[in-house]
């Protein structure tokens, strides 16, 4: 029986995808976009039937743990293009280096404001990281690396959400603009997103999304825990 549902579940996972992509396609909404309604409908058929995570889990894990390689997979469009990345190199550092810093320092401070206790505060510092790097960054400062993914997936989602809007209000034209922003801000999801933008828009978000892990990992465990000293001990006694 265990065998039956952690196969239906894979299975059942990838239909309710696909499906959710065509009606995506179709009708082009935003608050239709797979990455949202997927697992609305999946937590439904789960409450109605009374199967538990766990159950479904042991199934739908084999997705969970694609996600390493379909991460690696996003270096293909930044080796098509590695001449235009080159030309623009030092911007790109720059504006991540700023992203990432700036996206930890809100969560934390967002956290504290609410009242978090200490494991959720370094449970949403990495939520603006990809999920695999970000629940390592997690364990690493002492977070929960569950409620790490939750945040992350909520981040990516809202970030694609609302980042046409952004686009259109500010009136981003550049490839390199709206790729960068849609990475940074919203990583997996976001590139993602890029990508129906144009090939261009995709490869600097993936791009982004790379970099902004690699800093993120070494602001988490260097700058991080002094910044938190200093607020917490000095600025906050």
């Amino acid at each position: 029986m265990t065998l039956l549902i952690a196969i239906v579940s894979l299975l059942g996972t990838v239909a309710i995808f696909y499906i959710c992509k065509m009606f995506y396609k179709k009708y082009k909404k935003e608050w239709l976009t797979p990455m949202l309604i997927t697992p609305l409908v999946i937590i439904g058929i789960l409450l109605l039937t009374g199967v538990s995570y766990n159950s479904y889990n042991s199934g739908a894990s084999v997705l969970t743990n694609l996600l390493g390689p379909a991460t690696v997979a996003f270096a293909v469009p930044i080796y098509k293009n590695v001449n235009l990345l080159k030309k623009h190199a030092f911007e790109i550092f720059i504006s991540i280096a700023v992203g990432s810093a700036v996206a930890i320092v809100s969560s934390f401070m967002m956290a504290l404001l609410v009242g978090l206790n200490d494991e959720l505060v370094h449970s949403l510092v990495p939520r603006s990281v990809t999920t695999p790097i970000a629940m390592d960054i997690s364990n690493m400062i002492g977070g929960s690396p569950t409620l790490t993914a939750v945040f992350v997936m909520t981040t990516g989602i809202l970030g694609s959400l609302l980042a046409p809007i952004v686009i259109k209000v500010c009136r981003f034209h550049r490839p390199s603009s709206r790729g960068l922003m849609l990475g940074m801000g919203a990583h997996g999801t976001g590139t993602s997103k890029a990508f129906e933008f144009g090939e261009l828009e995709g490869t600097f978000a993936s791009l982004a999304m790379i970099v902004a892990a690699l800093i993120s990992i070494v602001l988490s465990t260097t700058i991080f825990p002094v910044f938190e000293h200093l607020v917490i001990n000095i600025l906050l006694p």
